[in-house]
């Protein structure tokens, strides 16, 4: 094998690969026996099929498999004896003696961008604030009371009077656009809380004032995001006819309301509540946590992002916020800039995780920490049960699809670098209330 470079510059590396023709030719008739000696073809013995019928049948077949392991082979052999190390898959294209039965010698070109030097900060010199929270009694009453708030019950509203805010009102409608009924724009017995979440803006709201039995057409628009994108931003009229009226009766917080829900008494719901607000709090404390950390990261980041990873990064952001834009979800700052300056703005959000990727890469890569299978094994078991009922799709599904799996490995080994990280650094504990922890800073990452 003879290797030319042809390209250096930053990051970008290339080179020119020749291998012999013999070489290529004493690998393609290895092949082409060893599928003759399976071959079954009336007439000959096993093993006993001519050459030329073999090369007439699976010749380009073998042709294709032979340059692929080649090629492969000579890729790797580069880069192990010159310790280089690409920063995504080297690009390859085939110059001259591909083709079936060639006695040119194979010549190919291979491109691809290093991964840069990367020198590790000092972790134990990193200054981290891990903000906490206690749960507390308002807090375990305020869910409480939600709790109670869903188990209420309805009772008919038996005097004459104006729906009011607060009232259950029990409707039939039928919406209509352009005078013409759409699809899952009518209902009958539905019931709608005046006040309440739930329905269109507006819906709600006007049929306030109306009296068991009336009828009435309302105008809504619907909202430009709404889920259905053939009802977005429309205006829609509604017939409705009002046929019941209740009120809620709120359910007591008492030992009943927690035997309703499957417990022993009320002690064991707060002491559930608890629990579960305390497991939340966690969560936000080492969110919080991590993103001052990868702030602290991203400043100690001096290398070149390989442009080739920048660019991948930035194509995944930028067709969500095209998504985002065409849906009229794109965020308040970001609303009135044009696109030369988002384009900017996010190119450099892709270029800091990208080199925030690395450096983490970099960290596990030196001190060894790896994913385990197991670990691997309890991520999909997490994903599965997300999807009760289909879990024996879910496993399938990531048994036939390794990246899939990658997607699972990925979070995994940066969470596993985050809290090694940590375990070094230097952490102040500070108490902060429930509301200050939820602040969430804004983060490119």
């Amino acid at each position: 094998m003879q290797v030319t470079e042809t390209l250096s510059d930053g990051l970008k590396r290339g080179f020119t690969v020749t291998v012999p023709a013999t070489e290529i030719e004493s690998k393609r008739t290895a092949r082409l026996k060893e599928v003759g000696q399976s071959m079954k073809l009336p007439g000959f013995r096993p093993g006993k099929v001519p050459m030329s019928i073999l090369q007439q049948r699976f010749g380009e077949s073998v042709q294709g498999e032979v340059l692929e392991q080649v090629v492969s082979d000579a890729t790797r052999d580069l880069l192990s004896e010159r310790g280089l190390r690409p920063a995504m898959q080297p690009q390859v294209d085939l110059v001259s003696g591909s083709e079936p039965g060639s006695k040119e010698d194979l010549v190919f070109k291979v491109e691809f961008e290093l991964l840069p030097e990367i020198t590790i900060p000092d972790l134990s010199a990193l200054s981290l604030v891990r903000l906490k929270s206690e749960v507390n009694a308002e807090t375990v009453d305020k869910a409480l009371q939600e709790i109670a708030g869903r188990q209420r019950e309805f009772e008919k509203i038996e005097e004459d009077r104006p729906a009011a805010n607060g009232d259950v009102a029990v409707v039939d409608f039928v919406g209509k656009i352009d005078g013409t009924a759409f699809e899952g724009g009518s209902a009958d017995d539905v019931s709608v809380e005046l006040g309440g979440a739930g329905f269109i803006p507006g819906f709600a709201e006007q049929i306030e004032g109306m009296k068991v039995g009336d009828e009435k057409m309302i105008t809504v628009t619907f909202p430009a995001d709404y889920g259905a994108e053939h009802l977005a931003g429309k205006e829609a009229n509604f017939d409705i006819k009002l046929k019941e009226l209740k009120s809620p009766v709120e359910a007591k917080i008492d030992d009943e309301l927690a035997k309703k829900l499957g417990f022993d008494g009320l002690e064991q719901v707060r002491e559930l509540i608890s629990k579960q607000v305390g497991q939340e709090y966690e969560q936000l404390s080492r969110l919080r946590l991590k993103r001052e950390l990868l702030d602290k990261l991203a400043e100690k980041t001096d290398f070149e992002a390989p442009p080739g990873m920048v660019d991948a990064e930035f194509s995944q952001i930028w067709n969500r916020i095209e998504e985002d834009r065409k849906a009229g979800r794109l965020d308040d700052e970001d609303k009135d800039k044009d696109e030369d300056t988002l384009r900017a703005d996010y190119r450099k959000i892709a270029e800091r995780r990208v080199k925030l990727g690395l450096l983490l890469a970099e960290i596990g890569r030196v001190n060894n920490i790896t994913v385990t299978q197991d670990e691997i094994v309890h991520a999909v078991r997490a994903e599965a049960s997300r999807y009760p009922g289909q879990e024996q799709a879910v496993f399938e599904y990531f048994s036939k699809n390794p990246q899939a799996v990658d997607g699972l490995r990925g979070p995994i080994f940066e969470n596993k670098v985050i809290d090694y990280i940590v375990e070094l650094a230097k952490v102040e504990d500070k108490d902060v209330t429930p509301e200050e922890l939820a602040e969430m800073p804004e983060a490119d990452v």
